[in-house]
């Protein structure tokens, strides 16, 4: 069996003394890892590094196979990052992230679509979280959603009013006006004001939308599974300061 995909590869990993394994967001086949004879050698490494944009050739004699892997490079983009540590920092935390939410071989083109959207802006933005930082949020956020949890923020969970939305409720997801969850402040979560379309984006804004993700990331994703969240995600709360 054979077929031809684009992807971005997650993770590199070590198998035997010269090959590789290599774990790769597809564009039509989900996550879907694979062999890569050589891998490791000093002609093909560098392609392999996580964030880099590829064309794969996979080869297998049975389809549940882990299959081999040929990697052409389209875009290096993982070595633009090196020097901005919260940029690296992001690429190494949605890395982490899809390897442990998604399960293999399912497609999801509208989020690999989303890698991309956000990988570009990331590579040809400032260092400044104000700028990527929001898109980042919406990501992870477009990753509940495409799981099967996606946050309802268009109105008021206890009033149904659509103004003076600040907050999520931390049991049902949806969104809970100033005047309604006045009251149990300190049990809601912060809802920062650009997923809903509004205002500039500040640091501030940008933590509590990551605090927001990974709360329902943690719970309805990777709980059930018996997983936690990857340190790279927790360390990127450090670099964003």
């Amino acid at each position: 069996m054979e077929f031809h995909d684009q992807g971005i590869i997650i993770s590199l990993r070590k198998y035997g003394e010269y090959d590789a394994l290599i774990d790769v967001m597809t564009a039509q086949h989900g996550r879907h890892a694979g062999l890569v004879k050589g891998g490791m050698g000093r002609r093909q490494r560098g392609t392999l590094q996580p964030g880099n944009e590829v064309m794969l050739t996979w080869r297998g004699r049975l389809e549940s196979q882990l299959g081999t892997y040929a990697a052409e490079l389209r875009n290096a983009r993982s070595a633009s990052f090196l020097d901005y540590p919260a940029k690296l920092g992001v690429l190494n935390s949605v890395c982490a992230i899809l390897s442990v939410s998604l399960a293999e071989r399912e497609e999801h083109q509208a989020l690999y679509e989303g890698l991309q959207v956000l990988l570009d802006t990331l590579e040809q933005a400032g260092p400044e979280p104000e700028v990527w930082g929001a898109l980042l949020v919406r990501w992870e956020i477009g990753l509940l959603s495409e799981l099967g949890f996606g946050l309802d923020l268009s109105c008021c969970a206890a009033t149904g009013v659509v103004d003076d939305l600040v907050y999520v409720s931390p049991k049902s997801g949806r969104a809970v006006s100033r005047g309604a969850g006045l009251p149990y402040h300190d049990k809601l979560l912060t809802l920062p004001p650009f997923l809903l379309g509004g205002g500039n984006v500040t640091g501030d804004d940008v933590r509590d939308g990551l605090s927001l993700s990974e709360f329902f990331l943690e719970r309805y994703v990777l709980f059930p599974h018996n997983k936690k969240i990857p340190q790279a995600r927790r360390m990127l709360m450090d670099f964003l300061g």
